[in-house]
C-alpha cells in the first residue's frame, strides 16, 4: 500500500528536477528579417522608408540622431544561471545630415563583452595605495590647489 504512493511521488519529484535542468532559449530585441534588412540600401532609402520597411529602431544613437540601431539578441540559459548569448545581430544604419542612409553595418558576438567582477575589488589602471596611504595621502593638500603641490595620486601636481 505504502509503494503505491511512493512511485508516484518518486516520479513526480523527477519529473520536477527535469524540469529544472531543461535548457531555455530566448529572445530579445528586435527580430531582423534578413531579406528587408538587405533591402535597406545607401543613397536610395531615406530615414520614412527604412522606418517603414523594418520599423522603429531599438535605439537612436546618443551623440548623433543620425545613427540608428536594430538589436536582436537570442539567449539560452540552463535552469536558473544567467542566461548567455548564443546570436547576436546589431544593424547599424547611418543618415546623413538631409535624412538619407549612407551606409548600413551589421555585426554579431564579436561585440558582446564578458566582465566578469572580482568580488569585493574593481580592478583599475590606477595607483596601488596602502591603507594608511588612503586614511593619509591627503593631509596638507587640502587648499593647495594654487601652489602647484603633488599628492600620491597626482605627483607633478599637474
Amino acid at each position: 500500500m505504502a509503494t503505491r504512493r511512493i512511485v508516484p511521488l518518486l516520479s513526480l519529484a523527477t519529473l520536477v528536477l527535469a524540469t529544472g535542468c531543461a535548457r531555455v532559449p530566448g529572445h530579445q530585441g528586435f527580430i531582423i528579417d534578413s531579406q528587408l534588412a538587405a533591402t535597406v540600401k545607401p543613397g536610395v532609402d531615406n530615414k520614412a522608408s527604412v522606418q517603414g520597411t523594418l520599423g522603429r529602431p531599438s535605439f537612436i544613437g546618443q551623440f548623433d540622431a543620425n545613427d540608428w540601431y536594430y538589436v536582436s539578441r537570442d539567449t539560452r540559459q540552463l535552469a536558473y544561471k544567467v542566461p548567455r548569448p548564443s546570436g547576436q545581430t546589431i544593424l547599424h544604419v547611418r543618415f546623413d545630415g538631409t535624412g538619407n542612409v549612407v551606409a548600413t553595418d551589421s555585426t554579431g558576438l564579436e561585440k558582446v563583452a564578458m566582465i566578469r567582477p572580482n568580488k569585493d575589488q574593481t580592478p583599475t589602471l590606477g595607483r596601488n595605495r596602502s591603507f594608511f596611504q588612503e586614511i593619509f595621502g591627503n593631509i596638507g593638500q587640502v587648499g593647495s590647489v594654487g601652489r602647484g603641490g603633488g599628492t600620491t595620486d597626482n605627483p607633478d601636481g599637474n
